[in-house]
């Protein structure tokens, strides 16, 4: 491809540009790549801000390889289209959560990455399959019994893309996420590929073990909306490894979550689940959902349909779920759960239960189940 390539009058080239679009080097613009300290993390993320929000249609953001940029929270861009993210690197967060950004309204604490409007944009990397880019969360800080009784759900979730259309994330590595890992909230045409999540307290462990699933809430690939294929991927995390979300009432791109493919999958966890599905006023509602060809080694849970409590006289619908091809190995609690969703708020059914039998499992009502397939 021809280019074009000018320097910035220093001795570093900052952006080069092609017929197609500028290619911009986080580094050469100023990134500070091996620096883990609060005023690189702030400078970092301030340059990165400035840089995401002055895209321009078919621009490249690169993060060179062999490099690790550290950065704090509140990454946010909005109304970006034909641009890609190249993550050749590594873009590692702070694990410093008393200085971590916070809404100042709400005063929570911000995602890593929260990205709406876009349109056309990927999230890819030039690395080969054994040596991903990666996007760390350092969750190890922000998890643990004392932890959650102290933050509680105040916690950053990893990549979230709200109102979004024709989206393509490839060859990442989403590891460590505070939280949950990515959340695609109301997308419609949504691609992961070759991407993986891992979430957990000990880089070898193979078990979910009762310290291991103390990284609480770090969902893999959390989804709502339409068209959507996510495929060879693998997932390691102590909480759903994919999760399909309903929509609601201000949702754009579809009133159900639905038309959705879910296959080969390597993932242990807490499920490929649907849910959880709470009866709302305007008809919750989940359908045409495919996994298939899929395998869970120790996971803790298999497969994982679940409702919630709604309001009284509210309306939901499951329907038209195929499970096919599924291999299920050393589940730890339930190879195969449908039902109310196993929880610790109230209303919910206990965790504990039926192994205590004096623990609540309440049945939510107004939701339905039709056409649920396994084979």
């Amino acid at each position: 491809m021809f280019s074009v390539v000018f320097s910035c009058f220093i001795t570093v080239v900052c952006i080069s540009y092609t017929i197609s679009g500028r290619v911009i080097d986080f580094e050469a613009i100023g990134g500070i790549a091996g620096d883990d300290r609060l005023s690189t993390c702030r400078k970092n993320t301030h340059l990165l801000n400035q840089t995401v929000n002055s895209l321009q249609t078919n621009d490249t953001l690169v993060f060179p390889s062999n490099r690790t940029f550290w950065l704090m929270g509140g990454i946010y861009a909005r109304r970006l289209a034909h641009v890609t993210f190249q993550i050749d690197g590594v873009l590692k967060f702070s694990d410093n959560f008393l200085e971590w950004p916070r809404d100042s309204r709400t005063h929570l604490v911000l995602d890593c990455f929260y990205f709406e409007q876009l349109d056309h944009v990927t999230f890819t990397s030039a690395n080969t399959e054994n040596q991903k880019g990666v996007i760390d969360g350092s969750g190890n800080r922000w998890w643990g019994i004392v932890e959650y009784l102290v933050i509680r759900g105040d916690r950053p979730r990893l990549l979230v893309i709200y109102n979004s259309t024709n989206l393509l994330v490839e060859n990442i590595l989403l590891k460590n996420s505070p939280k949950w890992t990515f959340y695609g909230k109301d997308v419609a045409n949504l691609e992961i590929r070759h991407t993986d999540v891992d979430a957990r307290r000990h880089p070898a462990v193979q078990w979910h073990d009762l310290d291991e699933l103390t990284a609480f809430n770090t969902d893999g690939f959390d989804i709502s909306g339409t068209n959507i294929w996510i495929h060879d991927c693998n997932i390691w995390n102590d909480d759903d490894c994919i999760a399909v979300k309903q929509q609601d009432s201000r949702s754009i791109h579809s009133t159900c979550s639905e038309n959705m493919l879910f296959e080969r999958i390597n993932a242990s966890g807490v499920g490929l689940s649907i849910g959880s599905v709470g009866a709302s006023v305007a008809h919750s509602c989940v359908r045409n959902i495919t996994f298939r060809d899929c395998t869970m080694y120790n996971t803790f849970k298999g497969i994982y349909l679940k409702s919630r409590p709604g309001d009284e006289g509210h309306t939901g619908e499951i329907s038209s779920i195929l499970y096919e091809n599924i291999r299920i190995y050393n589940a730890s609690q339930w190879a195969i759960w449908f039902g109310p969703q196993q929880a610790a708020f109230k209303g919910a059914c206990s965790l504990l239960w039926p192994f205590v039998p004096e623990m609540p499992c309440p049945i939510p009502s107004g939701i339905t189940w039709n056409n649920i397939t396994l084979r």
